[in-house]
């Protein structure tokens, strides 16, 4: 393949197809309840409790609850089922594969002098995965949304792009390969023409007048009306977290804590579009296809602290940084039609290379309570808040309309989580419950999420066996593309995991 390095993106470009996106932002800024069984059995309400090595990624304080050194590791099988509409037509897809989401160690250190208020300090390494990106889904049905325009068509995509650009900068000229002519308008002109070019090499679209290099207007040779469409989604990759963890005891009430975090992305995803009408226009099918790989690194901290209030009643509160992100991004697109030439599908062999960027995710504050009934249970809650109009692209001189519309159009989200602990001897029975609120201010583009967890667990003396199912659900209207057709599928996410952990004490 040859690639394409893009050094003049249009910001338009690169925030409404690819990484530079509002929905990819929320993608980066959010993290899953994953981590050990236990943990997870309690829907993530661990911030005053701790004593676990998820609980450790999630409030710092937390390894120092331990009384001696302790290590866990844990699996998990994800089945993701999508249920989508799309103009009253629907189809149920299905995921599942099985990971290691866990991993992890917390070394306990007693202070020797008794003399010091400082009973004991711990250090800790804990892997979590945060966020699993294997998803499917797929919008079949006959979108009959026409205005008159053309505009529940492909081809509004691609109008949408060359409408007032210069038909002199984005046509092959004489003599120049199809090739060289994609390759040179990305690199002095950037994205934005060559969807143009696509829509025009595809034979989608037409200039008014052919022989004005200075023409800016376009005709489209697809004729309004009805249009079928066959849209595939599908993405694959993860969120991961690798906490570095330094925690103390003081006296016998106080536990606080700090984590270096080392974030990772690795993120692909493909989308297609099979497009056929009958409306009596020249091009009648259409095959548009986008492909990303992303990939980024990054650092965040976070600092907390559990207070014993009274020997059954504790409180814990905890600030997560924000994370600071670089990113890196590879495309390929394909576009076909049945008045295309025989050799466009050379596009799908161009490897369009974006310029690095940074992503500032929002931070994010949780308080917790939890009261321990002795050896015989316990019930806990968090509560965080997380505004997700703060998550910022830089440099921002070149983001500045994008981090405006995230201003816009993203809002305060609230977390909710609830769990509980009840023990019989070597038995436990946990449950739990959590709400989260869309991080979008229509409240529907990304829709609230409900889920619950039922996990039992058994103590073998210095080992620990625990299993958990939880699922949680929610309800997405995602447009197919943000600029042309941006008509809505209605996707139905229901998420259940089975978590195995092994713990032991070191």
């Amino acid at each position: 393949m040859k690639k394409l390095n893009l050094l003049g993106i249009a910001l338009l470009s690169m925030s409404t197809i690819y990484a530079q996106d509002i929905s990819d932002a929320v993608r980066f800024s959010q993290s899953e309840i994953q981590g050990t069984a236990r943990y997870r059995a309690l829907s993530g309400a661990f911030g005053a409790l701790g004593g676990d090595m998820s609980a450790v990624s999630t409030n710092p304080a937390g390894s120092a609850v331990f009384s001696r050194s302790h290590a866990s590791f844990s699996g998990s099988n994800v089945d993701l089922e999508n249920t989508t509409n799309y103009f009253s037509n629907t189809v149920n897809t299905n995921t599942s594969n099985f990971d290691i989401n866990q991993g992890g160690a917390a070394f306990v250190f007693a202070n020797r002098n008794a003399n010091s208020p400082w009973r004991k300090f711990t250090f800790g390494i804990a892997y979590d995965r945060t966020n699993n990106f294997d998803d499917v889904w797929n919008a079949v049905g006959l979108n009959t949304n026409d205005d008159g325009q053309f505009s529940n068509s492909i081809a509004s995509y691609f109008y949408d792009y060359a409408d007032g650009l210069r038909y002199g900068d984005i046509k092959k000229l004489d003599g120049e390969f199809p090739e060289d002519a994609y390759s040179d308008i990305g690199n002095v002109f950037g994205f934005s023409h060559q969807q143009a070019f696509l829509g025009v090499e595809s034979k989608i679209l037409v200039p008014v007048d052919e022989s004005d290099n200075n023409n800016s207007l376009y005709d489209s040779n697809v004729i309004a009306g009805n249009f079928f469409h066959d849209y595939l989604y599908t993405s694959t990759g993860y969120n991961g977290k690798i906490s570095f963890n330094l925690a103390a005891q003081y006296e016998d009430n106080l536990y606080i804590g700090i984590n270096l975090n080392s974030h990772f992305i690795d993120y692909q995803r493909s989308t297609s579009l099979l497009e056929d009408n009958s409306n009596g226009g020249i091009i009648t099918e259409i095959d548009f296809e986008n492909n990303l790989s992303t990939t980024g690194s990054g650092f965040s901290f976070q600092l907390g602290g559990i207070l014993k209030l009274t020997p059954e009643l504790r409180a814990g509160v905890t600030y997560d940084s924000p994370t600071w992100y670089t990113i890196e991004e590879e495309t390929t697109q394909l576009v076909n039609s049945n008045q295309a030439d025989s050799d466009i599908t050379y596009i799908g062999n161009i490897i369009n290379v974006y310029p690095r960027y940074k992503l500032q995710t929002p931070a994010k504050i949780t308080g917790s309570l939890a009261y321990i009934f002795g050896t015989q249970g316990l019930i806990s809650f968090d509560y965080s808040k997380k505004d997700y109009g703060k998550t910022k692209f830089s440099p921002e001189s070149d983001y500045l309309d994008l981090n405006s519309g995230i201003i816009d159009v993203l809002t305060e989200a609230s977390t909710y989580r609830f769990g509980a602990e009840y023990k019989h001897k070597q038995l436990s029975f946990r449950g739990g419950y959590r709400f989260e609120e869309s991080p979008y201010a229509d409240g529907v583009t990304v829709g609230d999420l409900t889920g619950f967890s039922l996990g039992l667990g058994y103590n073998f003396g210095n080992t620990k066996l625990d299993l958990t199912y939880d699922k949680w659900e929610r309800t997405d209207e995602t447009p197919l593309y943000n600029l042309g057709l941006i008509d809505t599928a209605s996707v139905t996410r229901e998420n259940s995991n089975i978590t195995l952990t092994l713990g032991f004490n070191i």
